[in-house]
């Protein structure tokens, strides 16, 4: 732990929930869609959306996903390729599979009807602590403390909370701090909850502060220590990995070309791609019959941990004479609206 940083206290900064509602009020952000509603199948929507993706991204998905399925019981009665189609480009597609599946016990659990208690919520799949505590917060008024990425960052540097988060001990510690800092009345709980995001999001940035313009600076104890970029600590990260794929990219003279599903573990699991092959010589041999191929140029596809290097090979044949391999010949016209990874999707339409 850097020797600035101060070891946390349970001495809480007084007026820190009051404060934040009332710059929410007044400077929060106010007009993103899923904001002013109690409905808990769009908060729900949205704070699944959110996780690892710009609003700016969301804002797109959001108002399609919810023409397509406007509620939880159109969502559960979906077909998953369907779901997965919808979702296509948005990435972290397990996201996507688990949206399905929580739909699903809403139904079959609970009838339907979202359970209005965070505990309750955080059985449900995909839907972990900090989720299901914004959920009850904003739809229900549980007294329920988020700590998401962004929360996390504005409540160790107003704290001064320099532990590893590495260590689950001191992440748990967080929680039972981040509980005390609740204001008291339930009914301030969506905003409270609320001006933690638009802090995270809009003022105490990652690599830059603006502490000028923050409701709680004066309480906060990394700014009186002119240290708040050395918050929060977590010194454990994860590797960073690769692969490289091989991708058969095969044409008939119909204009189809051949897509597999992949399978429901791994890379892109579930979604519809261009057969996948580890080396240039198993994909070459996978479609013996096929003729002129083409090596696109390789590109980096990065993931949030892994890094994928991906050489497109480009083949042309006939509709009788296969690859020999999973998959099924798909129409020009159908295969933009299935559920394609993006560096799929990208090179389909370039």
């Amino acid at each position: 732990m850097p020797e600035t940083l101060i070891r946390p206290s349970r001495d809480l900064p007084e007026g820190f929930a009051h404060r934040m509602v009332a710059w929410q009020r007044q400077h929060g952000r106010q007009s993103l869609p899923w904001q002013n509603t109690q409905d808990p199948y769009r908060v729900w929507l949205s704070e699944i959306m959110l996780q690892q993706t710009q609003v700016s991204t969301v804002l797109d998905y959001f108002p399609r996903f919810l023409v397509r399925f406007p509620d939880v019981a159109a969502l559960a009665a979906a077909q998953q390729d369907d779901v997965l189609a919808l979702w296509s480009g948005l990435g972290y597609y397990s996201r996507a599979r688990n949206l399905h599946k929580c739909a699903q016990e809403v139904m079959s659990r609970f009838g339907g009807a979202f359970p209005r208690q965070a505990e309750d919520l955080q059985t449900l799949p995909g839907i972990g602590r900090s989720t299901a505590a914004a959920i009850a917060a904003f739809c229900f008024q549980e007294r329920a403390a988020i700590l998401d990425g962004n929360v996390k960052r504005v409540l160790t540097r107003v704290l001064g909370y320099g532990d590893d988060l590495a260590v689950a001990k001191n992440e748990r510690a967080l929680w039972a701090l981040a509980q005390d800092l609740l204001p008291e009345k339930p009914a301030d709980m969506p905003r409270y909850t609320q001006a933690l995001m638009d802090l995270g999001a809009t003022v105490c940035l990652p690599r830059k502060v603006q502490c000028d313009t923050c409701p709680v600076s004066s309480l906060c104890q990394a700014q009186g220590q002119g240290e708040p970029l050395a918050y929060p600590v977590k010194t454990r990260k994860l590797k960073r990995t690769s692969a490289t794929l091989w991708l058969l990219w095969a044409v008939n003279a119909q204009g189809q070309v051949w897509l597999q599903k992949r399978p429901d573990k791994g890379i892109w699991a579930g979604l519809f791609s261009l057969p996948v092959f580890d080396s240039e010589d198993e994909l070459l041999a996978a479609w013996a019959q096929g003729h002129g191929a083409h090596y696109i140029e390789p590109w980096k596809h990065v993931l949030t941990h892994r890094d994928l290097y991906l050489h497109p090979v480009r083949m042309t044949g006939t509709a009788k004479n296969a690859p020999a391999c999973e998959g099924q010949w798909v129409d020009a016209a159908v295969w933009p609206a299935m559920g394609l990874p993006a560096p799929i999707r990208t090179l389909l339409e370039g």
